[in-house]
């Protein structure tokens, strides 16, 4: 099976308050360099058959310092791991919606077809993108680099947390209009196996603990047959959680990382407004 690690780019300065889109120049702050940097030390020892990121700062921030942690894999020049960049993981095309204070959009009445129906929703304005044209976009671009990686590869990809969420939703077989119900915290991991019938879906917003089940299985002895080994396809298709399976205890969270940066996350004005 070919595993996908989904990461959404750290925290900026305006995460939260501000709808980026293609907004060029924002990096990273001070809280999205660090979210970065831990990130990069858990999966320090992960093999990666590529780094791939969206064009936009905030992800190639992220995606580089992950890469630059690389004991392994494919060397540049330089002795870092290539970060590749691919348009199609860039973020939703918001049109005039771009640069705008989310708790003004909040009160546009799009916002509410947003949140209840956005299967339906072309964002205004000449540059304005169709969310179901991002979810397509976004799906094609994952299957054509797990083609192209194949099926024993893992492999990263540093996107926005809207494209994530519709990655995830077709993932899960859910319908975009449900894409909402998925939270994609800043720099959280997220995990696809696909494999030849279907996908699995093996975490979703992680934002800390162990990742040893995404280590390669140990080969078996020759001649030896079994489910597999840690995280392999025999453990893919079991029903319940594994013994002793607990989630890691989650730490407290700011305002602007639970709220994320995408359209339709930013909660509704006190006393009535987009539900």
């Amino acid at each position: 099976m070919t595993t996908v690690l989904l990461v959404r780019h750290g925290l900026t300065a305006v995460t939260g308050k501000i709808l980026l889109g293609w907004t060029p120049g924002v990096s990273l702050d001070e809280r999205g360099r660090r979210q970065a940097s831990d990130l990069a030390g858990r999966l320090a020892d992960i093999p990666l058959a590529a780094i791939v990121s969206s064009p936009l700062e905030r992800c190639r921030e992220t995606a580089g310092t992950i890469a630059a942690r690389r004991p392994d894999g494919p060397q540049a020049a330089g002795g870092v791991q290539p970060v590749a960049v691919d348009e199609r993981f860039g973020e939703c095309r918001y049109g005039d919606w771009t640069g705008q204070e989310l708790a003004v959009l909040a009160k546009d009445p799009l916002w509410a077809v947003v949140q209840s129906h956005p299967s339906a929703v072309v964002f205004p304005g000449p540059e304005g993108e169709a969310l179901r044209d991002t979810q397509a976009r976004g799906v094609t671009a994952v299957r054509e680099w797990n083609d192209r990686l194949g099926p024993d590869a893992t492999w990263l990809l540093c996107s926005h947390g809207d494209v994530i969420r519709t990655i995830v939703a077709d993932a899960l077989g859910m319908h975009l209009d449900m894409y909402h119900r998925i939270t994609v915290d800043p720099c959280s991991l997220t995990v696809i196996r696909y494999g030849e019938r279907r996908p699995f879906v093996r975490r979703i917003n992680d934002i800390g603990g162990d990742v040893a089940e995404l280590l390669p299985a140990p080969p078996k002895p020759e001649g030896e047959a079994g489910a597999g080994g840690a995280g392999g396809a025999g453990t893919d298709g079991a029903v319940g959680s594994a013994a002793g399976d607990e989630a890691a205890p989650r730490p407290a969270l700011s305002p602007d990382e639970v709220v994320g940066g995408g359209a339709g996350s930013y909660p509704p004005p006190a006393g009535g407004g987009a539900v």
